[in-house]
């Protein structure tokens, strides 16, 4: 049996997400700028020796779930190798990946032989014009070949993940439900969260009224879906379609938060809206024991905040997404 991390507001953190890369290949526009070049150095990244070394000790005290994020985790070289190495680590239950999906088509069999059990894509619109101009890139048909690769290889399920940018793309949410029910994959709808200059200069939007129109449209009730995330989800009658709900702002999920975020650099950070942060970085660098890392990790999980205040301070987070890990 292995240990849990519980922090002082009684919530069991089972969750890690663990960002590979910084760098990404698109420019979505509540994620990165334009012409950010602020990108950490690669001499400052872990290692897969020391990914591995650190997620062991995470593993043993008590995180069952870790998910491969970014930047685009698929940038980082030879990453099926990483992910059969943390697949294989005594205690964990389950291995996945986020991923904007332009590389995925090359890598999808091999991350699958790896060990990892299921992705979440990125996309944000059926367009490819549209697509253009969110990412700042022609990525379209790769990412639509990214899909129908992960697919063929058998990972399920699939979660298409779309960011609501309101006069951008939210007046085809009604499309990307029609191509998820269609595809058979799981939409989760997520509102932009202010992170950074790029993230605060987008509009809000608040998905309740969303929410409440595809209720009716297609008589949906509760669902519960695997993944340990935020979302909250409804299914049709049948049980053929599932659509998620990631609100951070409009009902925030903090009081059922179970997850951290460790960026490409070591530093582990407690909350996406809050300062909270570890270095282990430093630590496994100087030195420190297995033993002195779990104890600095419960220590960390003490730090973690109540809740984000995205509404009430929206100015407070002046990082980027991508440099968080999604």
């Amino acid at each position: 049996m292995f240990p849990s991390l519980v922090d002082r507001f009684g919530r069991q953190i089972s969750y890690l997400r663990l960002s590979v890369t910084d760098r990404c290949d698109l420019r979505c526009a509540y994620c990165i700028p334009k012409g950010f070049k602020g990108f950490e150095v690669p001499a400052h990244w872990l290692t897969f020796a020391e990914v591995e070394r650190l997620m062991a000790v995470f593993v043993r005290s008590g995180v069952s779930h870790i998910r491969l994020t970014g930047g685009e985790p698929l940038l980082r070289a030879q990453l099926p190798l990483l992910a059969q190495r943390l697949a294989a680590l005594p205690g964990l239950e389950e291995l996945s990946l986020s991923t904007n999906a332009t590389q995925l088509e090359g890598h999808a069999r091999a991350l699958r032989d790896a060990g990892v059990s299921r992705v979440n894509i990125s996309l944000d619109s059926l367009v490819p014009e549209q697509i253009n101009c969110l990412t700042g890139q022609d990525a379209f048909a790769k990412i639509m070949a990214g899909i129908r690769a992960a697919q063929r290889v058998g990972f399920s399920p699939i979660k298409i993940n779309m960011v609501i940018v309101p006069g951008v793309n939210d007046h085809e949410i009604d499309s990307m439900v029609d191509f998820c029910r269609t595809h058979k994959l799981i939409l989760r709808l997520i509102e932009p969260m202010p992170m950074g200059d790029s993230g605060r200069a987008i509009t809000p939007y608040d998905l309740q009224e969303t929410r409440r129109r595809l209720t009716q449209r297609f008589d949906l009730v509760p669902a519960l879906i695997s993944g340990g995330g935020p979302a909250y989800y409804l299914q049709d009658s049948g049980g053929t379609f599932n659509v998620g709900f990631i609100t951070p702002i409009s009902r925030h999920f903090c009081a059922t938060c179970n997850r951290v975020r460790l960026t490409v650099d070591g530093i582990l950070h407690l909350c996406l809206g809050q300062e909270a942060r570890v270095d282990f970085r430093t630590l496994i660098r100087s030195g420190a024991s297995d033993e002195e890392l779990a104890v600095t990790l419960r220590a960390a999980i003490e730090l973690k905040p109540e809740r984000h205040e995205f509404r009430e301070a929206p100015e407070k987070i002046m990082r980027f997404m991508s440099s968080t890990g999604g």
